[in-house]
């Protein structure tokens, strides 16, 4: 279904988030070579599915990149440390087990769910 919107929380392709971004497929596999959070599903025949919260780190890494400036070593290293810096809050205490749940996001899915198994059933 070209020109489709898909929801919020789908699984985007790698054609689908090259083309919302307007890279080349490839600079995206070549992104998950060097940025280990970015970490797609990977399906039969190593298909791509992006999350929601890979779309959003794709976008952040575009932004970076293109509009701030940064490099590759750059983006690497402000990721590793945004990582440092969590998990030293989670060391500290300051951030309580089960603190990064989505609890919304969670019952949105379970929603969606529960609404396609009764469409599905009738």
């Amino acid at each position: 279904m070209p020109g489709a919107e898909k929801a919020a929380g789908a699984l985007r392709t790698i054609g689908e988030l090259a083309q919302e971004i307007g890279r080349p497929q490839h600079i995206l596999r070549y992104w998950e070579t060097r940025f280990p959070q970015l970490r797609p599903l990977t399906r039969a025949g190593n298909r791509r599915y992006y999350r929601a919260e890979d779309v959003a780190l794709v976008r952040r890494i575009h932004d970076l990149l293109s509009n701030q400036g940064y490099t590759i070593r750059g983006v690497q290293k402000l990721l590793a440390a945004e990582k440092g810096t969590k998990v030293a809050r989670a060391a500290a205490g300051t951030a309580t087990p089960g603190a990064t749940v989505d609890k919304q996001g969670l019952k949105a899915v379970r929603d969606s769910l529960s609404q396609a198994l009764d469409e599905d059933g009738s």
